[in-house]
């Protein structure tokens, strides 16, 4: 019997065929505005391809809706938000916005019950700032590896390879934001070849200078 997350991701292709054919979109058309191939994009429509939140992503800001709609969060009268968390490769998602395109916000949380992965970096279109909440994060960017505490942040652009996964023991906590290309967070330092990577170790001696 195929599970809860099954069920979900069934429905995930025929649902962006849909939406495509909607938009009166080729697959072509949807190719370009994605970066993803028109196979890989063909094989989602028709179930032969396991949808993953780096394909979805793109799609979800190409289309101009939010992510849970791609993956068929019912909608209530309730206005407050009623984002169905969701798990990836072992880690929670908790989507916090639900405005279609622009920046997305996810609560990520890395168990303690998912094993260490060899990494594995991938690269793709957008921008994304990572803020670790609590355990440590490891970030291979690049040729950098690094390790984030409780407290410290980081911002790249994702056309960069990348990769992350719990450093310690402990379980992990952090914020995602994830936007378009050229679409950054305020807090930044210039790209450098191309290359944006910026940890924020003065989280807390900015608040002590700024106590409200």
């Amino acid at each position: 019997m195929d599970s809860p997350l099954d069920q979900v991701l069934a429905t995930v292709g025929p649902r962006l065929r849909a939406l495509r054919q909607r938009r009166h979109l080729t697959l072509a058309d949807l190719s370009a505005a994605t970066d993803i191939s028109v196979s890989t994009l063909s094989r989602l429509e028709s179930g032969q391809r396991r949808p993953n939140l780096e394909l979805l992503l793109p799609l979800a800001r190409a289309h101009g809706v939010p992510l849970d709609e791609l993956i068929g969060t019912s909608v209530t009268g309730d206005p407050r938000i009623h984002a169905q968390s969701f798990t990836q490769n072992g880690m929670t998602f908790q989507p916090l916005t639900r405005r279609p395109g622009g920046l997305q916000a996810y609560k990520l949380i890395i168990p303690t019950s998912r094993a260490h992965q060899e990494p594995d970096p991938q690269a793709h279109e957008g921008y994304e700032w990572l803020y670790v909440l609590s355990g440590q994060l490891r970030l291979v960017l690049g040729e950098h590896d690094l390790a984030l505490r409780a407290g410290e942040a980081a911002e790249f652009d994702t056309r960069v390879p990348h990769w992350f996964d719990r450093a310690g023991s402990e379980p992990v906590e952090l914020l995602s934001l994830f936007g378009p290309q050229g679409e950054r967070m305020h807090v930044r330092a210039r790209p450098r070849k191309g290359v944006e990577a910026r940890l924020n170790r003065q989280s807390s001696a900015a608040l002590d200078h700024n106590p409200g």
